[in-house]
């Protein structure tokens, strides 16, 4: 019995230490920029406070097991001298690495399983803290399984705008009153379903555009969304509308309400986002949500909600508070449905469309608010990138995307048909 202890515990050093090493492995020890450096761990009770000299962007945490720890990938922090003040005990000890230029790493050996909670970064940046929760050896290896756990900075972090080198002074039009409706094309025996392609932006709202080569969202989505509506309509299966088919502004409302007038089976505003970071790329799918599941995410709906604001003036007459959206009970049915949409979407375009890792996102998007339409904003893709803003322009880019598209849109009636049949049925 002695050997066979003696056993277990050199072979739980080995392992301890090679997961060390591997940890180490993966780290790259960056020169400390503006970025905020490690300054201390606190338990203090069951809350677990992570400080640092400077503000940090934002982090997230993932379990790992044999042995039970937590690590947290903390953006926009460095490697730094700190203390750690054990508390409870909670926390067996702490190791700290650097991941890369932008992100350090801090690991947290466990003395008993234990899972993570209310995790929020303060107000000025330069603190993470987090409950930690007692649990069971099999709830802990089921919480593995989630994988990993985002929480974002507060959204008044966001990076303040580069400072304006010069104005430009745009004339205001006049907010469009009972826009006519568009022309449904297609089969129209009332049986067939109606989907309404929206192109985003439009008019004086160019949307995002590519600094080097000039290209314009507004008219790439437009582009795009013709081509989607010319590959629907030779399949078929379903009617089709466009809420603009030329160069023309549409205040948010106009968009979704359009697809509410026409009585839409299904909602796909298309767009194509933009980064600082030029090597950002790959196309995401976007569906409606209280809460942004990421700061990035949370960046883009703070950005499409402002389409309707033009020198200050709101032309969609909508309260200041054009980010918070209240979901209805109503909208469920409807959020339900255009999740698993942008599932499909990403399934049956991926063949032909590039996708982020994370291509399904959630956010708090005015264009989707319609409670009684399934609906998706659809980023093709990165007009900021030199390859992304090529594939988007590009005939045969506009026909891969359409043929993704159609795809996805076709079996999701089929599957809505086959369900009804069923129901009929039995």
């Amino acid at each position: 019995m002695k050997f066979g202890w003696t056993a277990n515990m050199r072979a739980l050093q080995k392992r301890r230490m090679l997961q060390s090493l591997a940890l180490a492995s993966t780290m790259i020890f960056a020169a400390p920029g503006s970025a905020g450096g490690i300054s201390g761990v606190d338990v203090q009770g069951d809350r677990v406070v992570v400080r640092f000299d400077e503000r940090v962007d934002g982090a997230s945490a993932f379990l790992l097991d044999a042995p039970r720890r937590i690590a947290l990938d903390i953006d926009g922090a460095q490697m730094g001298r700190f203390n750690f003040s054990p508390g409870n005990g909670a926390i067996a000890s702490v190791r700290q690495g650097q991941l890369n230029d932008g992100t350090a790493r801090v690991v947290l050996d466990l003395a008993s399983p234990a899972t993570l909670g209310n995790a929020q970064i303060a107000p000025d940046g330069k603190s993470l803290s987090f409950s930690l929760q007692n649990i069971t050896d099999n709830r802990f290896r089921s919480e593995i399984g989630r994988g990993r756990t985002r929480f974002d900075a507060p959204a008044d972090m966001a990076a303040r705008p580069q400072k304006r080198l010069h104005s430009i002074s745009v004339p205001i039009p006049a907010a469009a009153r009972g826009v006519a409706l568009p022309r449904v094309q297609g089969a129209n025996d009332g049986t067939r379903p109606l989907v309404v392609i929206d192109a985003g932006h439009g008019g004086h709202d160019p949307g995002a555009i590519n600094r080097e080569n000039g290209k314009r969202e507004k008219d790439v989505t437009l582009a795009i969304a013709q081509t989607i509506r010319d590959q629907l309509l030779r399949s078929g299966r379903v009617r089709v509308a466009l809420t603009r088919d030329d160069d023309r502004f549409l205040i948010l409302q106009e968009r979704y309400g359009i697809a509410r007038k026409l009585g839409a089976d299904l909602f796909i505003s298309v767009h194509a986002d933009a980064a600082e970071n030029s090597d950002a790329h790959g196309a995401t799918v976007y569906t409606l949500s209280e809460t942004a599941s990421d700061r990035e995410a949370a960046r883009l709906a703070a950005r499409e909600n402002k389409a309707d604001i033009i020198n200050g003036v709101n032309l969609g007459s909508q309260s200041g508070d054009v980010s918070s959206i209240l979901i209805d009970l109503t909208q469920r049915e409807s959020l339900n449905i255009s999740a698993n949409f942008a599932r499909l979407l990403q399934r049956e375009a991926a063949p032909y469309v590039p996708f982020r890792s994370a291509y399904h996102r959630f956010a708090s998007l005015m264009v989707l608010k319609a409670p009684d339409t399934p609906s998706v904003l659809f980023e093709t893709g990165y007009i900021s990138n030199a390859d992304d803003a090529a594939f988007l322009s590009s005939r045969e880019g506009q026909e891969k995307i359409a043929r993704g598209v159609a795809r996805a849109i076709e079996v999701h009636f089929a599957r809505k048909l086959a369900m009804r049949g069923g129901a009929a049925g039995g």
